[in-house]
């Protein structure tokens, strides 16, 4: 493809060299250069492109888009200045795949809690209405049955494209993926057209990558302000911050809730285990999935399908015999009829929903036993605050490792003590491994009581130390319940 066509629309601050040349690829990673190639020095937490500019060159990069000048230019080489090469790099990744998402139906969901459910599901009435779609989730991407693994929430915009542009040629209408709020402020889904936007909510997290939750807040709302007027964007009204989402954007305002007027408006009639009976605009409708804060996501699903022009009945009647996300109060019992639930919950928010969906449902007499942990290199501070909330809403904690990554499992879980009151510690122990903790949690359990293991919910892995050994909580949950029956 022509240089000059990838750089539409790139503010270009100084260029040595020429826009007249063929580029065949697009990277921002040194060690996947090949002939051809643009290579974009971006600069990261852990290392700088800048310095492997001429690495890249003698490995094949013909164009190099930096935001500092090299000291020396390269006969036959084009440098291109930008002001922010994550920004050129979102913009050229959609010219040279040629804007898949202009060609689809792109639904972006975005929200501390509920991304995964809500965009899974999505995904899977589409495909029970009868379409041909794409998923882009934090658990796995998908092209109707085809399974692509991820590695994050979001991609970053060469593989967004290009899985965007895979979808199309499989025959792909819609595609609804996640958009974590890293990919906001990194750029990652700059040059993207989406028909819709969706928000869930917004709690405490990420704080060691935004610093502050106001920052975390103007990053979710960035989603909404750069919607074209064009599409859509549906907000949970219920959240104290819903309406801050659509305060400027473009896009067409609806909004959803439980508890006040909305345009999208259910009522929870009963809530158990086998599920959740809701009034939906006045249609009593029983789903598979549970707790309240389902009753949020099956809403945005309905008002999104809704607002893409579906049949309310029809959405209803399909929505009401699909399953959740993968490890999302995902339960299983065995034989005495000890419960386990495994679930994603890594805030305390989301601790605070599962749990309190369990008290909601429990007969009064059972035992809440909680298995939980919180991931290392990551936000200290919900740490004491998640073990604070599993404390008050269960009888038995367990405080363990998460995915510990480099840090000390140790350490992580002092912090986490931190957040135990004297009045909670009788109820609360802590061991590290993980699999003796979850092994623990089955032996304390008596018949009908309910074991919750919290905080990697889908994950097949732990990460010790940069390395990923297999591990499935639902897996070994299992197993030991079975061990006991």
């Amino acid at each position: 493809m022509q240089l000059q066509d990838v750089l539409y629309g790139v503010a270009i601050k100084e260029l040595v060299g020429t826009t007249n040349k063929v580029v065949a690829a697009l990277t921002f990673d040194s060690r996947k250069v090949s002939e051809d190639a643009v290579f974009f020095a971006i600069k990261g937490s852990l290392s700088d492109g800048h310095a492997y500019i001429d690495q890249t060159i003698a490995a094949g990069a013909v164009v190099v888009i930096c935001e500092q000048m090299p000291a020396e230019f390269k006969e036959g080489v084009t440098y291109i200045q930008v002001e922010d090469a994550h920004v050129a790099l979102g913009k050229m990744a959609g010219n040279f795949y040629d804007h898949p998402s202009l060609k689809l139906k792109l639904v972006g969901v975005t929200g501390t809690n509920g991304k995964t459910t809500i965009a899974t599901l999505l995904f899977k009435l589409f495909r029970a209405l009868g379409h041909h779609v794409g998923l882009i989730s934090t658990v796995q991407n998908q092209i109707d049955d085809v399974i692509i693994p991820a590695t994050h929430t979001t991609p970053d915009p060469i593989a967004l494209n290009q899985l965007l542009q895979q979808m199309l040629s499989e025959g792909c209408t819609y595609c609804f993926m996640e958009v974590s709020s890293h990919a906001v402020v990194q750029h990652r889904i700059e040059g993207l057209h989406f028909t819709g936007g969706i928000f869930s909510n917004i709690t405490h997290d990420h704080l060691d990558f935004h610093k502050t939750f106001d920052n975390y807040l103007k990053a979710k709302k960035a989603f909404f302000d750069g919607l074209p007027k064009s599409a859509f964007a549906l907000t949970n009204a219920d959240d104290k911050n819903g309406m801050v989402m659509l305060q400027n954007t473009k896009a067409l305002k609806k909004t959803y809730a439980l508890k006040q007027l909305a345009d999208f408006k259910a009522k929870i009639i009963e809530n158990k285990f086998s599920g959740l009976n809701l009034d939906i605009d006045h249609v009593d409708v029983f789903f598979k999935l549970v707790g309240s804060f389902n009753a949020y996501n099956l809403l945005a699903v309905y008002g999104s399908a809704v607002l893409l022009g579906q049949d309310k009945f029809n959405v209803l009647t399909l929505l009401s015999n699909l399953s959740g996300a993968e490890g999302r109060f995902d339960y299983v019992n065995n034989e005495k009829n000890i419960i386990g639930i495994v679930d994603y919950a890594h805030t305390p928010d989301a601790v605070q929903n599962v749990l309190s969906t369990i008290q909601d449902i429990r007969k009064g007499t059972e035992q809440v036993i909680t298995v939980i942990g919180c991931g290392g290199d990551r936000d200290k501070t919900k740490r004491p605050v998640m073990a604070q909330v599993a404390c008050d809403w269960s009888d038995k904690v367990i405080l363990t490792s998460d995915n510990p990554r480099t840090e000390d499992p140790a350490s992580i879980v002092e912090d986490m003590e931190a957040g135990v009151s004297p009045s909670n510690k009788r109820k609360t122990m802590s061991i590290l491994d993980r699999k003796e903790a979850i092994k623990t949690a089955c032996h304390l359990a008596r018949p009908g009581d309910i074991i919750l293991v919290a905080g990697k919910g889908h994950e097949k892995y732990q990460e010790i130390n940069g390395v990923r050994h297999h591990f499935d909580d639902k897996e070994i949950l299992l197993e030991q319940l079975n061990l006991i029956s």
